[in-house]
């Protein structure tokens, strides 16, 4: 089957996070299930053109910025929108993981009109919004591009719903779940416990919640470092200003998505503080190697955390989240037998043979071939 993928954004520091690492996730795995897949995606910093990222084939198109000040929704690629066009029927069926911007939406509404199956999943990024730009762009193409999928892939009834709310009509669900490779697990480190926090630094992953609580913990006597991983994605400042010169708490910048899970590895303990988050990768790839996890109960995976016991699922204030790592660096036992069952459900639970399963069952059922 000749798979295209269609994401915002590859870069070198990550900055798209989770949908990107789940397209090159998936990629992997359908090409070693014997599928011919290319993603395409616009890019900052790679080299442009035919290339490889993680053993997947890829094509690079320029990023430019069509509305200023907008972030991603203002992104957009346009001579990858034409090379789309000009290439669709090498294709099958495109997956494309779909957002309001000027990047995939484009080559949504090319699919459309071409006739070619594609499929849409959206990782959160669409649901009802008082962004300026969405309710015309809902409006003018979003709705009639979600109406024209062959299957909408959502990840929990919340996101069904949201996607339900814009589209304003029956879609074809088709429930998928984040996958993670098997990766190696951690091991035994010398030296005062790791807590690390590994996302964009923007508002709502609250990287500054993160410091707080370090700084909060560290006055209270706890011997641990605490590390912020990740590019500036503009909260870069405010973290400046919070470290106050404290070598205990560091920011090491953006780190290759290829790397994290090593990086990871190398840790003692994973803590994301953000809110209003549908489905996290860095949490999964936390628990994929082993990490006791401490996330909010705004976390969609917080149902899991707390069923597995593979860690803390804590109100999202600064006092509770510390209380939350105090307890599980208190307890090395714990920490680990959480590490352990967060890594087992990891694998059993959000491997990617079942996703790409998934993916293919409905692949073949638009191309006429299967169930």
């Amino acid at each position: 089957m000749r798979v295209l993928q269609v994401v915002t954004m590859l870069s070198r520091d990550g900055a798209y996070g989770g949908p990107a690492r789940v397209a090159l996730n998936q990629s992997a795995e359908l090409l070693g299930r014997g599928d011919d897949v290319t993603v395409v995606a616009a890019t900052r910093d790679y080299p442009l053109g035919p290339s490889w990222i993680d053993g997947v084939p890829v094509r690079l198109f320029n990023a430019r910025q069509l509305v200023p000040g907008s972030g991603f929704a203002g992104l957009g690629a346009p001579a990858m929108t034409r090379w789309v066009g000009r290439n669709r029927t090498r294709f099958d069926v495109v997956h494309i993981h779909f957002g309001r911007d000027l990047v995939v939406l484009p080559v949504a509404v090319t699919m459309r009109r071409s006739g070619i199956p594609y499929v849409l999943q959206t990782h959160g990024m669409v649901g009802p919004s008082d962004h300026p730009l969405a309710a015309p762009l809902d409006a003018a193409l979003t709705r009639r591009v979600l109406r024209g999928a062959g299957a909408v892939f959502y990840l929990n009834a919340p996101e069904r719903e949201q996607i339900g709310a814009v589209a304003r009509t029956v879609l074809p669900f088709v429930q998928l779940r984040n996958g993670v490779p098997t990766y190696r697990g951690t091991a035994v480190r010398p030296g005062p416990p790791e807590v690390l926090f590994v996302a964009r630094m923007h508002p709502r992953k609250r990287p500054v919640a993160f410091v707080e609580m370090a700084k909060a913990l560290l006055a209270k006597g706890v011997e641990a470092r605490f590390t912020l991983v990740g590019p500036d994605e503009g909260e870069g400042s405010a973290i400046r200003a919070a470290l106050s010169g404290d070598t205990r708490i560091s920011w090491e910048g953006a780190l290759a998505p290829v790397a994290i899970p090593q990086r990871m590895a190398a840790a003692s303990l994973y803590v994301l503080p953000s809110v209003r988050e549908p489905f996290p990768m860095s949490v999964l790839e936390a628990m994929s190697v082993g990490l006791p996890v401490v996330i909010t109960n705004g976390c969609g995976l917080a149902s899991v955390v707390e069923r597995t016991a593979s860690g803390i699922v804590t109100d999202p204030a600064v006092p509770a989240l510390a209380a939350a790592v105090e307890s599980v660096l208190a307890e090395h036992e714990l920490a680990r037998a959480m590490g352990e069952r967060g890594r087992a459900v990891a694998h059993a639970d959000f491997g990617m043979q079942p996703v790409a399963e998934r993916l293919q069952d409905v692949y073949s059922r638009l191309l006429g071939s299967g169930p």
